[in-house]
């Protein structure tokens, strides 16, 4: 049987407890899960492509089958170039799928050889969001339940909270 590989897709800008938990039950899905950090030069990032990637990498590194890879251009190449057949996208809310579902319309436009996959959000993330994050820590607010240690102290390290 062939190692069944899915992608999620994202700028984890930073990685959270949400996505960790797509991450983790994606993982009971499918061999493999490739989370993939979009290098987005429109995007004004708070951490670089390569900090996100060593965040996320030291996060997953007990979670066995899971990586960390960055990918640019068109998502489904990307996967198809990973020998993935699945995207993993998460929704919090309802107003997430209209959006999730054009680009999954798009994606299968451009390929069949992908599906998409949603997953919902467990409820205690289904209001998490980096950008929430980001704002809360910058304002020096509380954000040890909704991003790991590790996380946390980069986030410090960015606002200058140490």
């Amino acid at each position: 049987m062939p190692l069944k590989l899915a992608v999620y897709p994202g700028s984890f800008d930073p990685i959270t407890y949400g996505h960790i938990d797509i991450i983790e039950r994606g993982l009971k899905i499918f061999d493999g899960v490739i989370v993939a950090v979009a290098r987005n030069s429109e995007k004004n990032s708070l951490f670089s492509v390569q900090e996100r990637i060593d965040l996320i990498s030291e996060i997953l590194k007990d979670k066995p089958g899971a990586r960390v890879d960055t990918f640019d251009g068109l998502l489904v190449d990307f996967v198809r170039q990973q020998g993935a057949t699945v995207i993993i996208r998460g929704l919090r809310a309802v107003s997430d799928f209209e959006y999730e579902f054009q680009l999954a319309q798009m994606n299968r436009s451009i390929t069949k050889d992908v599906e998409t996959l949603f997953m919902m959000t467990s409820v205690p993330y289904s209001y998490l969001s980096s950008s929430i994050v980001k704002e809360v820590s910058s304002l020096n607010g509380p954000v040890d339940k909704l991003v790991p240690p590790r996380v946390k102290e980069a986030l410090d390290r960015k606002f200058n909270h140490n």
